[in-house]
């Protein structure tokens, strides 16, 4: 993928949503708070719900910092000149895939 225009296009993608990401993680930082149960709403169900929404307020943080690594790997290898070549065979990834997931380190056949 030695296409400079494609590389600036894939740049500008990959920065936008790494900043997309770290701003949604600065918003919701009150989410890793310990559960705090509504006084007004006593009994199990309340505190199972409280439990529910921090379990799943983590999980999605940590897809979140999944998505930030492979963004971070992803600036690397533009970096390096190795953006879009599959690390398993070294063909190129098709333009497609990348642009739905420009993230993606394997082209099609390697990541069945």
């Amino acid at each position: 993928m030695t296409d400079t225009r494609s590389n600036k296009f894939y740049l500008s993608l990959l920065k936008t949503r790494l900043i997309e990401l770290q701003s949604q993680d600065i918003t919701n930082a009150d989410s890793r708070d310990t559960v705090v149960l509504d006084q007004s709403s006593v009994g199990r169900l309340s505190r199972m719900d409280a439990l529910q929404q921090q379990a799943m307020s983590k999980a999605t943080r940590q897809n979140r910092i999944v998505e930030i690594h492979a963004i971070k790997n992803a600036l690397l290898r533009l970096e390096e000149g190795e953006y879009g070549y599959c690390e398993d065979c070294g063909e190129d990834i098709p333009a497609k895939r990348l642009e739905l997931a420009p993230t993606s380190v394997r082209c099609v056949n390697c990541a069945r």
